[in-house]
């Protein structure tokens, strides 16, 4: 064999080892589950359309046209939506005028305003996952979080916009502690399921909440249940002008993913807390304290979600209303999963379900289609998420030598 027959080879071999490296990465099938799920999304589309089988009595290749049609259509309104009209960003460029900039840039900072909060939830239910807990109560730790937020926000005064921002941050990162807490305790003192235990927080919480509105908290000009509008004070620094919401919530969000970050992969505790998640039979008999890993991982966790309410009320609403939050502790879940319980895939996702919910409206707008489409395509991408044989059978991918983070992810379920 010749030298250039040897390295024609040697480039074969190595294109053939970086194909199956790439096959076997979770990235891979992460991607190709949200491009699946995608693709399933616009097949609903399709099929739930009255005009696709209008245009299939006509003919067969008429069918197709407007099948493909509604299919563009409706994803090009979930991109205008979430990220802006490309065409209206130029137009808006070339004029020079501030605030048709603003207009043209709008959707894709009111994107990262979503993203925000689900960032912050998403951290702490995948913290939890990391300990081998299901925290399933991070929507009533945002409600209780943002109780205690818009409370240090109101009664707070004369306090400069330095000192009082980072109090009242605390203060829903404490108020979410606490309500994790709360069933950490119960269920290393006790042997109480978190799961169980966290839905009756949610509950407690919402009404909780009604409550306050209706008395501590009231408004009172007598707009009931919305509490009184906070401090300027208190108030997260927006970036830009109106109608841009975009603050710095979210840069502190992504601050706090970092420190997540370290935290459990680059301190003693996050080891300890790993291990009790991943084994903590062995966890035990290698001495580490399991009551006070649980706690401690409920309470971190709870402070998380705190922390999205604290951002809806500092940030965004800059109040608190009853229902507030959109579901955002429950989305929180299948956001830890497709991240795969780390701080950077929460991150990623967090911005993928933030840029999904600010384009459906746009959606629903333009093309007619339901917003509910959305909560469709996450629901198929959680699936393809959750069984990858199926992603793998699809697309022929290679199985991983060792699924390091399926087998954290689900420590929770030998608990």
């Amino acid at each position: 064999m010749s030298d250039k027959e040897k390295k024609q080879e040697t480039k074969k071999d190595a294109g053939k080892i970086f194909l199956e490296e790439v096959s076997k990465s979770p990235l891979t099938l992460t991607i190709l589950a949200i491009v699946t799920g995608l693709l399933l999304g616009g097949l609903l589309v399709v099929i739930t359309s009255e005009e696709v089988y209008q245009a299939f009595d006509l003919s067969f290749w008429e069918g197709i046209k407007s099948a493909a049609g509604a299919a563009w259509s409706t994803y090009e309104a979930l991109f205008f939506g979430s990220v802006g009209n490309p065409s209206k960003i130029i137009d808006a460029l070339r004029s020079g005028e501030s605030e048709a900039i603003r207009r043209a840039f709008n959707p894709f900072f009111e994107s990262l305003v979503a993203s925000t909060p689900y960032i912050f939830a998403g951290l702490a239910v995948a913290l939890g996952f990391r300990v081998g807990l299901f925290n399933i109560g991070a929507e009533g730790q945002i409600f209780i979080g943002a109780a205690t937020t818009v409370t240090a926000a109101i009664f707070l005064k004369g306090l400069p916009a330095i000192i009082h921002v980072p109090i009242s941050l605390l203060a829903g990162f404490l108020g979410g502690g606490l309500w994790g807490f709360i069933p950490g305790w119960l269920k290393a003192k006790t042997g109480g399921h978190e799961v169980i235990n966290t839905i009756m927080m949610n509950y407690i919480a919402f009404r909780l909440s009604e409550f306050l509105l209706r008395g501590p908290l009231k408004n009172p000009e007598g707009f009931t249940p919305v509490s009184a509008g906070i401090q300027d004070s208190a108030k997260l620094y927006r970036l830009f002008e109106s109608p841009i919401r975009f603050h710095i919530g979210f840069f502190i969000a992504l601050f706090v993913a970092f420190l997540v970050y370290v935290f459990l992969f680059k301190t003693t505790w996050g080891f300890t807390l790993r291990t009790v998640g991943s084994n903590p039979r062995a966890a035990k008999y290698a001495g580490m304290n399991i009551v006070r890993s649980t706690v401690l991982a409920m309470f971190l966790s709870g402070g998380l979600a705190g922390l999205a309410g604290a951002n809806e009320v500092l940030g965004v609403n800059h109040n608190l209303a009853v229902a507030f939050s959109s579901g955002y502790g429950f989305d929180a879940i299948a956001l830890a999963l497709l991240g795969k319980s780390n701080p950077v895939g929460v991150v990623l996702s967090a911005i993928l379900f933030g840029f999904l919910r600010n384009g459906a409206i746009q959606m629903q707008l333009s093309a007619g289609i339901p917003i509910d489409i959305i909560s469709v395509l996450q629901a198929f991408i959680l699936v393809f998420i959750a069984a990858p044989a199926i992603i793998r059978t699809i697309y022929r991918l290679k199985e991983p030598d060792l699924d390091i983070d399926a087998v954290t992810l689900h420590g929770w379920g030998g608990n």
